[in-house]
């Protein structure tokens, strides 16, 4: 195999695909990556079992052929490299080395044969349709912050994306929660995708999928299946096994007879909370709201490190409240607002509250209150 690409293009393949290899692995070809070439594409395979990434890149191709190489090592000597230069990679069967030249810098790296790459296993998928990828962003940016960490929760380790029935219809629906905040975003349902099966798509595929989604214009190809999922550009393709678990009926959590209704500025109540929430001791980060008309009053009394407390200006006319957060949980709530207010409803100190954006009922956030 004899190819030559410029630096650019190479260096946008080759973090794609080392950002899928396992640091830590036992199997060492699973640190490699794939490189096919053939007619003036050159195409880069990752896997770790578990998710597939397959970037396909423009190059003079002079010799068709593949090798495998070792990923994060191609990743750092293209990085190093002059910006603009030509890179040309030259693989030798009989050495079982490949040759990265780049103006005088030449590099002599160890392969392992391209037939003990595994490939996964292409699937029957049961729905096949395209969504905008400003669309697929939204539904996966503003969900994510609420995957549980917890392994021992292994089905609440993913965003859980399906069809369910929205204010107007049926709709794509993308839900994560950790049991302690919940994250519910709805999106128009698109053409082809009314038999999709529910999913669970884990969190690494969560984050290795927000590279495909950073060109408004783009249009992704999703691809879904029981035990897989799949989302493509015309240039790379990202193939994931999805967690084998049963997502919780989330909709019994999600209160429906929160009748407190406060209205406030996201930006200022972000900044607001994250200004008393400095003097909390880490540990709880316990911040208390205090309630009553048009005035919320935030505070954070930590015995060991001190106090804090700032007055924001709301719209607020029902009795009054005082409920406390963990300060953690209220800032990513917040900062998942695009529009300028945030209305929270609440029903009681004691039991879960209500975060919409605005009017718009399509992002639903749910935040548990803690004793403070």
């Amino acid at each position: 195999m004899k190819i030559s690409i410029e630096r650019s293009t190479l260096l946008k393949a080759v973090a794609q695909a080392q950002s899928v290899v396992e640091r830590r692995n036992t199997i060492p070809i699973l640190a490699n990556v794939l490189i096919e070439a053939e007619g003036n594409i050159a195409s880069f395979r990752a896997t770790d079992l578990d998710i597939e990434v397959v970037d396909k890149a423009p190059a003079q191709v002079e010799r068709a052929g593949a090798t495998t190489v070792s990923a994060v090592m191609l990743h750092e000597i293209v990085r190093k490299l002059p910006d603009g230069s030509l890179v040309q990679l030259t693989s030798d069967p009989v050495s079982g080395r490949l040759t990265v030249q780049a103006g005088r810098s030449t590099f002599s790296l160890a392969t392992l044969p391209k037939e003990d790459f595994p490939v996964m296993a292409s699937s029957e998928y049961a729905a096949n349709f395209a969504a905008p990828a400003s669309v697929l962003r939204r539904l996966f940016d503003k969900s994510k912050f609420a995957i549980s960490t917890e392994e021992t929760r292994y089905y609440l380790n993913g965003v859980y994306m399906h069809v369910a029935q929205g204010e107007d219809g049926p709709v794509l629906r993308c839900v994560a929660t950790d049991g302690h905040r919940l994250a519910r975003i709805d999106a128009d349902l698109p053409d082809g995708a009314q038999g999709m099966p529910g999913v669970i798509v884990p969190r690494k595929t969560v984050n290795e999928l927000r590279k495909l989604l950073d060109d408004d214009e783009a249009k992704i190809a999703v691809s879904v299946s029981e035990t897989k999922v799949r989302f493509a550009t015309p240039a790379i393709m990202l193939t994931s096994k999805v967690i084998d678990g049963t997502f919780p009926d989330y909709t019994r959590v999600i209160p429906t007879g929160n009748t407190r209704k406060l209205e406030v500025d996201a930006a200022e109540f972000a900044k607001a909370v994250d200004r008393v929430a400095t003097v909390s001791s880490e540990r709880s980060r316990a911040v208390k709201l205090q309630m009553d008309e048009d005035r919320l009053v935030l505070s954070v009394n930590a015995p060991d490190s001190g106090a804090a407390e700032e007055e924001l200006a709301v719209a607020y006319g029902d009795e009054r409240l005082e409920i406390g957060f963990n300060a953690k949980y209220l800032l990513e709530i917040a900062s998942q607002v695009d529009r300028e207010n945030a209305v929270f409803l609440f029903n009681t100190a004691n039991e879960p509250t209500l975060m919409r954006e605005g009017g718009d009922l399509s992002a639903v956030y749910v935040v548990m209150p803690m004793r403070v």
